[in-house]
């Protein structure tokens, strides 16, 4: 498996522009955070409604989590505060009344139009367009990017 360090100066590749960079830094973790919000919505089975916290967005969360300790420790300890935040607010919302897959959706699509924007801006195709590994990359390059400013090894 390649390092972080690796994945992140692959994905860097075609992120150089700093508009493309700017729309990155906002919409590749709303992305992530719809995706969580779509996984959230799915009904669940009756065997895993007897659990409250257990849902569609939790069992698929899990090896995609293990796939980040495999990466780096701290970039998933990251992902990690990542992904409970992004619970936390479809559950909120959730109870709100929202509406979690409309909701979702809706800031999917718009998010990827950006991401789409930017890399047109870029000059360059997306990477999961070589590597779909890379969907998963996206966001932890973000968490690698706020680790460096804050001069944090991972």
């Amino acid at each position: 498996m390649r390092s972080a360090q690796q994945w992140f100066s692959e994905y860097g590749e075609s992120h150089q522009n700093p508009i493309n960079k700017s729309i990155h830094w906002i919409a590749v973790p709303v992305i992530y955070a719809t995706v969580a919000g779509l996984l959230w919505a799915i009904p669940q089975p009756e065997f895993m409604a007897a659990i409250p916290w257990l849902n569609w967005a939790v069992v698929i969360t899990v090896p995609i989590l293990l796939f980040y300790f495999a990466l780096s420790f701290p970039i998933a300890l990251g992902m990690t505060a990542l992904t409970v935040v992004c619970f936390w607010g479809w559950s909120l919302l959730e109870r709100l009344g929202v509406p979690i897959w409309q909701t979702a959706l809706g800031l999917f699509v718009v998010m990827w139009v950006f991401q789409f924007i930017g890399h047109h801006i870029e000059g360059k195709k997306p990477s999961f367009f070589k590597d779909l590994q890379f969907l998963l990359i996206g966001p932890a390059w973000v968490i690698g990017f706020i680790y460096r400013k804050l001069g944090i090894q991972y």
